[in-house]
């Protein structure tokens, strides 16, 4: 695609704005014009802001060290007014986060979200793009409702789903009736390092506020359809889930278990794993994994330290299918949640957007 993007980071000093920026770094399409974060950070060059809290394992981009952070809710027209969209990653309230969403959409600008405020909108697409890419067609709708002609939002799914439901989509039209995923879920998911929190060390914390109640609904509207200017949720396959945080860096691990309304073979289910090809693969995007997931034969993977980098992080892991006492099927999967499961699969989404022509 030869068109170029400006794009400014809301958030910037957090963990997520962090893998943002690497991400951004040398994109060919998206170019990083602004970045922003809260009132404490603002007037402070990046470098500044961030100090000794960069937890990323390469250096901060040196184009963006010495840029000037704005003030993410008090400069919205200011940053609407010199790029094309945005990437938002901020740790605000919900309630504080829906209404500063709405704003730079309001002002023209398309938010490209890593928060879960607008998950539950209606007519707010969440998109997986090789999973859903169509949902995309909701965002007329969403632009009348807000009055905007360009400005939109569009939000990435839980990361942890990542790690479970593209290995489910691939054999939902084999009539998959029940989903039962107990989720391990790395300390980078809650935007922590070993530094900064001692107490998972040689630990494991069996509650991660909200993680359940999302990684049970949220599949259900990425299943969904889109019908008279909303995203209506599918009916099935029925979730339960159990979340996990674990001594783990990077990388959240699932545990599945899954039933079917017919016996399905083995044989089958790595096959369509194998061969499944979204809608990145067939554009060919920027950030697309070559091979969307990938099946380990090995008794001992996918691991995290191992498979978790994938494809540059965007590839999704699955191993150890076999059959199952209660369940028709139980398998184990992973995905790296700060790549894939947030800034990555955001950085996809708006690449297929712009593809599709909803960033012009």
């Amino acid at each position: 695609m030869d068109k170029q993007y400006n794009v400014g980071i809301i958030g910037a000093t957090g963990m997520v704005g962090q893998r943002f920026t690497t991400l951004l770094e040398n994109h060919p399409w998206f170019h990083v014009k602004v970045l922003a974060a809260s009132s404490r950070s603002a007037g402070k060059t990046y470098k500044e802001a961030v100090g000794n809290r960069w937890a990323m394992a390469t250096p901060m981009p040196a184009t963006m060290e010495n840029m000037v952070l704005l003030d993410a809710e008090q400069d919205v027209e200011k940053i609407a007014s010199m790029v094309d969209f945005v990437f938002c990653a901020v740790n605000m309230k919900k309630e504080e986060i829906r209404a500063l969403e709405e704003k730079y959409a309001k002002a023209e600008c398309p938010v490209m979200s890593n928060n879960s405020a607008h998950r539950g909108t209606p007519d707010v697409p969440m998109i997986i793009p090789e999973i859903n890419p169509e949902h995309a067609e909701v965002i007329p709708s969403q632009r009348q409702r807000l009055g905007t002609r360009r400005g939109f939002i569009a939000v990435k799914s839980n990361c942890s789903l990542q790690s479970y439901v593209p290995a489910v989509n691939a054999l939902r039209d084999l009539g998959v009736t029940k989903v039962l995923a107990c989720t391990y879920q790395a300390i980078s998911g809650a935007g922590k390092t070993f530094e900064t929190f001692p107490d998972i060390l040689d630990n494991v914390i069996p509650y991660i506020g909200g993680e359940e109640e999302k990684s049970e609904q949220e599949p259900l509207k990425i299943w969904g359809h889109v019908e008279n200017g909303r995203i209506v949720n599918a009916d099935s396959p029925s979730i339960t889930a159990q979340c996990l945080r674990v001594p783990v860096s990077d990388g959240h691990t699932a545990a599945v278990f899954a039933s079917f309304e017919k016996k399905v073979s083995l044989e089958e289910i790595i096959h369509r794993w194998e061969s499944y090809v979204g809608e990145p693969q067939k554009l060919n995007l920027p950030s697309a994994p070559r091979q969307f997931l990938h099946y380990f034969t090995e008794s001992d993977r996918p691991q995290a330290k191992l498979d978790r980098n994938l494809e540059n992080g965007m590839a999704v892991s699955v191993g150890r299918l076999r059959p199952d006492t209660q369940y028709d099927i139980k398998f184990v999967s992973l995905s790296h949640n700060t790549l894939r499961g947030a800034a990555g699969g955001a950085v996809l989404m708006a690449e297929l957007l712009a593809v599709k022509g909803y960033l012009d």
